[in-house]
């Protein structure tokens, strides 16, 4: 008789941080100074792309990760993809980034929305949504901290 054997993945852990030389995320601006080198500039006017950077405890950048890339009016922003590599990597802190193509930067309902519902989903987590910011080229955006609706 043969026994019934079940075959699991092994999981391995690594972390190996690189000091950000740019320093710690104190402003909207150093934000979208970070930021901006994760989105494509040659489609950012055309492609709405969703950018996340991942903070340590001293809101220095761990990392920043291109979350999707989506159509001329709207990008796909999964909290569960995007919370799971803030706990792979150890994040505290989260700074949400998108563009609109148009170059407005008036949050829509649905962008403050997603600001809420990731804040709530992160705060479980004891991860903070330091901002969120609407960018629509290398120059201009739109900080929700600056704002108070963070």
């Amino acid at each position: 008789m043969q026994q019934n054997q079940l075959i699991l993945n092994e999981i391995t852990v690594q972390y190996k941080p690189v000091k950000n030389k740019k320093g710690a995320i104190k402003c909207s601006s150093s934000a979208f100074n970070n930021a901006i080198n994760f989105f494509n500039l040659d489609t950012i006017q055309m492609q709405e792309q969703f950018v996340i950077l991942y903070l340590n405890r001293s809101n220095e950048v761990i990392g920043g990760y291109r979350h999707s890339n989506g159509g001329i009016t709207s990008t796909i922003a999964d909290i569960r993809i995007i919370l799971s590599i803030a706990l792979k990597v150890l994040a505290t802190g989260i700074v949400l980034c998108h563009n609109h193509p148009s170059g407005g930067l008036k949050p829509s309902q649905a962008d403050k929305n997603l600001t809420q519902k990731m804040k709530a989903a992160a705060n479980y987590m004891d991860i903070s949504i330091v901002d969120h910011l609407i960018v629509s080229n290398t120059q201009s955006y739109y900080s929700f901290s600056d704002e108070g609706i963070l």
